[in-house]
């Protein structure tokens, strides 16, 4: 019976050393993968308290029983990403899953844009926010796709937003960046259909994480249905284990939109 174990599998995720990454990284080393965490910097986990460090979170999914490294990058370079991905492979052997988490609308200079419309944004932040969301899974998919291709095995789920499938007034960059993620997923699907390689995307809605609550007033939930609520990391984490498990082998350039 076909079942979310990925026993055996090799999964990098990026962005894993904190937030939903770290869930999924979690998940993940639950359902039996071995995990190569990553983020910018070793003490980026600690920004809102949700790890002491990204070796901290490397030293939990050893503690499930899993292998794990943690691996620096600022994946807005294009180089460090080459060099990343190689190295992961060369600890590892190669790479199974590829989950591209690693985003957010984060500013040049501040932590989000300011201003952050269409019109009056500033073009370093234009720039960032692309480099950062959009540019940056396009790089990982290059050098991982080519990976997979070369392997014909694998699965690759990227993550959008729920933002880039609605019209927005604020964060309308990150959200245009996510809404592209959609689909270059669908085309990057197409390519690598005769590699036998997934791909996939998750658009997470607004989802309880420690830089969530940092930056953002929650309003009340109380009396609204489950469906209303705003989503908790295991919503998320269940929904990307799913794209990234043998029950997902016959389903490529989709995009499950959360909301």
């Amino acid at each position: 019976m076909t079942t979310t174990d990925l026993t055996g599998k090799i999964a990098l995720i990026t962005g894993s050393s904190r937030g939903l990454g770290r869930h999924y990284a979690l998940t993940f080393a639950r359902a039996g993968a071995d995990v190569i965490i990553h983020d910018v910097n070793a003490t980026a986990a600690a920004q809102f308290g949700e790890a002491a460090s990204g070796e901290a979170v490397a030293e939990e999914i050893r503690a499930l029983g899993r292998r794990s490294a943690f691996l620096t990058c600022d994946l807005t370079d294009p180089s460090q990403i080459e060099s990343f991905v190689s190295n992961a492979i060369g600890q590892f052997g190669h790479i199974d899953i590829l989950v591209n988490n690693a985003g957010g609308d984060i500013g040049a200079n501040t932590p989000r844009p300011d201003p952050n419309n269409a019109i009056d944004i500033n073009v370093e932040d234009i720039q960032k926010v692309l480099n950062l969301n959009l540019l940056n899974t396009m790089c990982m998919c290059k050098f991982v796709g080519s990976h997979m291709r070369e392997r014909r095995s694998g699965k690759i789920v990227n993550v959008g937003s729920a933002a880039g499938h609605m019209p927005a007034t604020v964060g309308i960059i990150y959200a245009a960046a996510k809404a592209g993620i959609s689909h270059y997923t669908r085309c990057l699907a197409e390519e690598l259909r005769s590699a036998s390689v997934n791909v996939n995307c998750i658009a997470p809605a607004a989802t309880y994480t420690g830089r969530f609550l940092a930056t953002r007033t929650v309003e009340s939930q109380e009396g609204l249905s489950r469906l209303q609520q705003i989503a908790q990391p295991d919503d998320m984490a269940k929904i990307v284990l799913f794209l990234a498990s043998p029950l997902a082998d016959y389903l490529t350039g989709e995009t499950v939109i959360c909301h």
